[in-house]
């Protein structure tokens, strides 16, 4: 019996019994078990642990395996059709071998209509592969994905789930050529790039012991922490204007973001009260 081309390296076949799934080394497990009964226990309940397990044994061999969803079930005490149905679910978790660098397309709407799928649509043919492939080399594997939380630098490309900003055709190329031929590339801002198996780790919980690699995982750019800095009163509120006499409340300075923020007349706001005067005003 053959397999569907999504089917092939995952070990599932149609139709036919599975045999069971071959345990890791004992070297290897015994290594793994350690990692993860330091991960099973910062959770209060042991299931929990399941997501960062999966990326642990992501960070073994590339992706998750069949002896890796089983070594995870084992550690909680779950069937491996619990595991699966999670390894399943989240894109993160590779389900066949795959590359060194995963290097990921934003081809949402904004960074579709800024130049995304025009990127997507060159690196495919310059790296001779589809989505969800890997180029013969085994540096590279390709992927569109959807929002990563940075519209303000659209488009956006990312490398082991690190940002590279405001990309064109020419210079999305000129990444990935660098990361096949070893020169070393630097991200817009984050961390610097690691392995695919690297950051799968660190994604489990267990610290980047490269040296100056925390201080330099700062993520969101300014545009994108308006909001907060809003919350936290480090931007000035807008003016409130008083809604009859039209006089300012407040006379200092205001930053108004957009026009949107400014407060409006209640006739203008409110479409169920009358755009005229009041019997009130009109005295």
């Amino acid at each position: 019996m053959t397999t569907t081309p999504s089917e092939q390296g995952t070990g599932v076949s149609l139709g036919m019994p599975q045999l069971p799934a071959p345990d890791y080394p004992a070297d290897v497990r015994a290594r793994l078990e350690a990692d993860a009964k330091e991960i099973i226990g910062r959770y209060p309940g042991s299931r929990s642990a399941l997501l960062p397990l999966l990326h642990l044994v992501q960070s073994e061999e590339g992706h998750v395996t069949r002896t890796g969803m089983q070594f995870c079930a084992d550690m909680l005490g779950l069937t491996t059709a619990e595991v699966t149905a999670v390894a399943t679910f989240y894109t993160m978790y590779r389900r066949k071998p795959s590359g060194d660098y995963q290097v990921g397309v934003c081809t949402n709407t904004l960074c579709a209509v800024m130049g995304g799928d025009a990127i997507f649509d060159e690196l495919k043919q310059h790296l001779g592969v589809g989505n969800d492939e890997t180029t013969e080399d085994g540096k590279i594997t390709l992927e569109h994905i959807e929002c990563n939380a940075a519209c303000d630098f659209a488009p956006v490309v990312m490398v082991n789930w690190e940002f590279f900003d405001n990309q064109t055709p020419e210079s999305a190329k000129q990444l990935v050529d660098d990361l096949r031929a070893g020169v070393p590339v630097e991200p817009t801002r984050g961390a610097p790039i690691c392995t695919y198996k690297e950051t799968a780790r660190i994604l489990a919980g267990f610290p980047d012991e490269r040296p100056g690699a925390v201080d330099a995982s700062g993520g969101a750019g300014p545009a994108s922490l308006i909001g907060l800095r809003l919350a936290k009163g480090e931007v000035a509120q807008p003016r409130v204007v008083h809604p009859r006499t039209g006089g300012p409340q407040d006379e200092a300075p205001a930053e108004h973001l957009s026009s949107n923020d400014a407060p409006q007349q209640t006739s203008a706001s409110d479409p169920a009260h009358p755009a005229g005067p009041t019997a009130e005003e009109g005295e």
